[in-house]
């Protein structure tokens, strides 16, 4: 299995509506890990390791938004996998 890894930044309305647990629910279903946390500017910042098609699953979720948030942009950027195990919030 190959194994990819992208870091991905959410801007907009990001904090408060619950972005983070909905992203921890869906990267466990898609078997993704990584982890995933609120930044001082405001933006929801993941890192996502797992399969090719689970991974940018993730990253199309994170575009859409879960519930009530409203997403301007999203940065991906590739990174090396670390071989992460679980997926956290933090």
């Amino acid at each position: 299995m190959r194994t990819v890894r992208r870091r991905v930044v959410a801007h907009g309305k990001v904090q408060g509506v619950f972005f983070r647990d909905s992203t921890r629910e869906e990267a466990e279903r898609r078997g993704v890990n990584g982890w995933v946390r609120n930044t001082e500017k405001g933006t929801v910042e993941a890192v996502f390791e797992g399969e090719p098609d689970m991974v940018d699953a993730m990253i199309w979720f994170v575009r859409d938004g879960p519930g009530s948030a409203d997403v301007d942009r999203v940065e991906v950027d590739d990174e090396e996998p670390e071989g992460l195990r679980r997926f956290k919030v933090t």
